[in-house]
């Protein structure tokens, strides 16, 4: 399991070099339509403020894309998940609590 968990946080990691890069990318040839378009430097902060605000957009719905990925893919292994296992938790230690009760009954009896 460590293993999967491994892969996928890798797998998160270059999906989000991947992000950074594109937008990197689209910062330089943002700058040179710029340029060739002859804007003002108001012009460019303006396209660029609008430009930056699309591609945070899409990269939370990209990062949220992936996110479910990755929850869909670890269903499919069947693992816990955290509230499970506290719920578990919580149901052992009220079956421990009991099975404690009842041998102090019979420890009395006897």
């Amino acid at each position: 399991m460590a293993d999967l968990q491994a892969k996928f946080r890798e797998a998160w990691s270059h999906a989000l070099v991947g992000l950074n890069a594109a937008e990197a990318e689209a910062e330089k040839v943002l700058a040179r339509l710029a340029d060739a378009a002859g804007l003002t430097p108001d012009d460019v902060k303006h396209h660029a403020r609008e430009f930056g605000e699309r591609l945070s957009q899409q990269r939370r719905e990209v990062e949220r894309a992936i996110d479910d990925g990755v929850r869909r893919a670890a269903a499919q292994f069947k693992i816990p998940t955290r509230d499970e296992i506290a719920s578990l938790r919580k149901r052992i230690d009220e079956i421990a609590d009991r099975l404690e009760a009842v041998a102090q009954e019979r420890a009395r009896k006897e």
